[in-house]
């Protein structure tokens, strides 16, 4: 494998001085993401769930816009919306928590809807973070829009 074929991320987290809050960084940028309420804790930032979720969204947003420019497609816009439910009282597995459905939404203007249906099939074979949610996830929902 080439040297340009690897990549590499990094991100830290450490505790704050308020309970359940926890500051991160990645390169030079910093944030705060909260534990959720139901553990007790702030949930006034973004809880790891919701920033996972819009990780996996925005890199659907991003790959949609490189692969279109790499096939030479203009697109006009692109959103993706996404929500995951963990059912604690009836997990996937027993060993690891799992979310137990998603569902994701593209709406990408500006293609066909054929086009559309391929730039997202692009997405799926690049983003690492949708592989994590579709090799654990039993119940994935996907729907396409162009136009």
């Amino acid at each position: 494998m080439a040297n340009g074929d690897v990549r590499e991320y990094r991100a830290e987290a450490r505790s704050a001085h308020a309970f359940g809050r926890v500051l991160c960084n990645a390169r030079n940028h910093h944030f705060v993401i909260d534990g959720p309420p139901w553990n007790g804790c702030p949930g006034e930032a973004l809880t790891p769930g919701e920033a996972f979720m819009a990780a996996v969204a925005a890199c659907g947003v991003e790959l949609v816009e490189v692969i279109a420019a790499d096939e030479g497609l203009d697109v006009g816009g692109v959103k993706v919306a996404i929500e995951g439910v963990v059912d604690k009282g009836n997990p996937v597995r027993e060993d690891v928590t799992v979310f137990n459905r998603v569902r994701i939404d593209y709406e990408i203007t500006g293609v066909s809807q054929e086009q559309a249906d391929g730039l997202v099939e692009g997405v799926k074979a690049r983003c690492p973070l949708y592989g994590a949610v579709a090799a654990s996830t039993p119940d994935l929902e996907m729907q396409v829009g162009g136009g």
